[in-house]
């Protein structure tokens, strides 16, 4: 504390806005470690994050000089803080780009330090250093390189008969006959079918990704929507008797996205038809939510196998696929998302008789989309 001055230091984790008189930043909320040294090199700063990262406890280092307190080597095992030397460096240095470096015992994480002088050319009064776990990075990147990977597969046979069908009634049209032409054709006209639901599948986990799917609401009669997907499946030879439509009316009403809950709907019964057995039953019906508001449940069981209890956790990840293969397993991933864009839940379990239980709910229309 400065000499006359009545104001108490700020707490470790705190740091005060002198225009306010009032905390302005919480270091421990931050998600990434924050490390502050002050002009004599020592650690005034320690925050929660810093100390996961490090696997230390904040209040053994507060007060150890910052390279005691942090002890890095790059990846060449050069010691950091004597290579970049932060006090005694450049004046003109205003801090480190991030870059890999190593704790001890050889764990890597992502190291940017910032120099804060009091005017330009002047000493170093504080050196804040940010610290970042790798290991969100790697996982990232590993979903990357497995999407990258599930794609090229999932292309390469669609493409792979586009291309052979395609250069075969090019090169020998005249040797084929009118229903050999249009059997190719329409094997043609499949696979390209497959190739365009997998760009939009990839087009909505971007959008999903980054927060950016859009949901365009307009009154939606949900039960409508079921009762055409299950039309759909029976024309494409499932047995009428396989599905039981339950519907509790009155059902509040709904503004949601008609194509993305069709694709919802589309996507559970199709797995249902797929991975389940026995009868589809479609329950319909209102449903209380949290706050005293009202919304719609949709349920989708069945009477197969079910899924694995060990799976239940995994069921809404990428990639994850039933005990019969096929597909990308991205479907429900998707799913989930789009319930979510419409501020829904979604969940799984297994069903009384055996099977698997999916189960949305969508809230009704807000306000603000009346408006």
């Amino acid at each position: 504390m400065a000499a006359g001055s009545s104001e108490p230091p700020a707490p470790r984790g705190t740091t005060r806005d002198h225009g306010t008189g009032g905390p302005a930043l919480v270091p421990d909320d931050l998600p990434d470690g924050l490390v502050v040294a002050d002009h004599r090199g020592r650690v005034v700063c320690f925050n929660r994050a810093a100390a996961r990262i490090c696997a230390v406890r904040a209040g053994d280092v507060l007060g150890l000089p910052l390279a005691k307190a942090l002890p890095l080597e790059d990846l060449k095992g050069r010691r950091w803080w004597e290579l970049t030397d932060p006090f005694g460096g450049l004046a003109i240095r205003a801090g480190q780009p991030e870059r890999n470096l190593l704790l001890p015992g050889g764990r890597e994480v992502l190291v940017s330090a910032r120099y804060v002088r009091e005017e330009p050319l002047g000493p170093v009064r504080q050196v804040v250093v940010s610290l970042r776990d790798t290991e969100a990075r790697r996982r990232t990147e590993r979903s990357h390189a497995e999407l990258i990977a599930t794609v090229a597969h999932e292309l390469r046979s669609p493409l792979t008969s586009v291309k052979g069908f395609t250069a075969t009634l090019l090169a020998k049209w005249d040797r084929f006959t009118d229903d050999q032409k249009r059997l190719m054709l329409e094997t043609v006209d499949a696979d390209a079918g497959r190739v365009t639901r997998l760009i939009a599948e990839l087009l909505d986990i971007s959008r999903i990704d980054s927060g950016r799917l859009e949901v365009r609401r307009q009154p939606v009669d949900l039960a409508a929507a079921v009762g055409r997907h299950v039309h759909a499946l029976v024309a494409a030879g499932q047995p009428p008797e396989r599905f039981l439509v339950r519907l509790h009316r009155p059902l509040p009403a709904l503004w949601a996205d008609p194509d993305k809950i069709d694709q919802i709907l589309s996507n559970l019964l199709e797995n249902a038809v797929r991975h389940g057995e026995g009868t589809v039953t479609i329950d319909v019906a209102p449903a209380p939510l949290k706050n005293d508001t009202e919304g719609t449940a949709v349920t989708v069981s069945d009477e197969g196998p079910g899924i694995p209890e060990e799976s239940v956790n995994r069921v809404f990840t990428r990639f994850w696929r039933g005990s019969k293969r096929g597909g990308t397993g991205l479907g429900l991933y998707i799913v989930k998302g789009i319930v979510e864009a419409h501020g829904g839940t979604i969940s799984v379990e297994r069903a009384r008789g055996g099977g698997a239980r999916f189960r949305f709910t969508l809230p009704e229309a807000a306000p603000a989309y009346l408006a």
